[in-house]
């Protein structure tokens, strides 16, 4: 199984792929900010739960299918592309609403109230992972094309090499979101102020508006 795969080939392409950033990865760089790298860590739990059932389905075939059937990508396509314009607007209303509380406050001459400290369940996060990654019809595409390049040609048997290049890219993008949500953690344990961590919030948003409208434009 193991020698079926051409692996010196596979990890360069595979870090620059899962380093690239993406709607997951800045949820995990967002998650990061606000709640620190342990729970953005946990969250994206979600997201290789979702990667691991496309990982299944391509062994299974699901993947081509989804390629050749115009219909099933469309579906998929326009629920990743709402939910990410969701989760984009939702982002920037946060930050905007935080922006609008301080201007209230100071105004009033008192303390702006401490908002973005909310308590969000590791449940909540790990579900907006697994979402955001589930919805996007290239990220199963992406395993049904960037998968299969790096098995041997003389490999008698496909499904478990796919099955093992599943699990290191899994491996892979693991190690890149926990990146990232170190460097939230450590622009959170920098101390910035609530207007710079608004403004990275509303960033953010924008930067999953923008995968939205991108995925919208994409053709099967």
């Amino acid at each position: 199984m193991v020698t079926d795969v051409e692996w010196a080939a596979f990890f360069p392409a595979a870090v620059l792929l899962a380093a690239t950033p993406g709607a997951n990865q800045l949820l995990a760089l967002r998650n990061g900010l606000r709640h620190g790298p342990r729970a953005a860590v946990g969250a994206s739990l979600g997201r290789f739960g979702a990667f691991a059932l496309m990982v299944a389905a391509v062994a299974a075939g699901l993947g081509a299918l989804l390629t050749a059937s115009e219909v099933a990508f469309s579906v998929v396509k326009w629920g990743g592309v709402a939910y990410l314009a969701w989760l984009g607007v939702r982002t920037v209303v946060t930050a905007g609403r935080g922006a609008n509380e301080e201007r209230r406050g100071s105004r009033a001459g008192g303390a702006a109230p401490q908002g973005g400290r909310q308590s969000v369940s590791a449940r909540r996060l790990a579900r907006q992972e697994f979402i955001v990654a589930a919805a996007n019809p290239k990220a199963l595409i992406l395993f049904t094309v960037f998968l299969p390049q790096f098995l041997s040609r003389d490999a008698a048997h496909v499904v478990l090499p796919l099955c093992a290049l599943g699990a290191a890219y899994i491996a892979v993008e693991f190690c890149c979101a926990c990146g990232y949500a170190a460097l939230g953690g450590r622009l959170k344990a920098l101390g910035i102020t609530r207007r710079v961590r608004r403004r990275l919030d509303a960033a953010t948003g924008a930067g999953m508006l923008g995968l939205a409208g991108w995925l919208a434009t994409e053709e099967r």
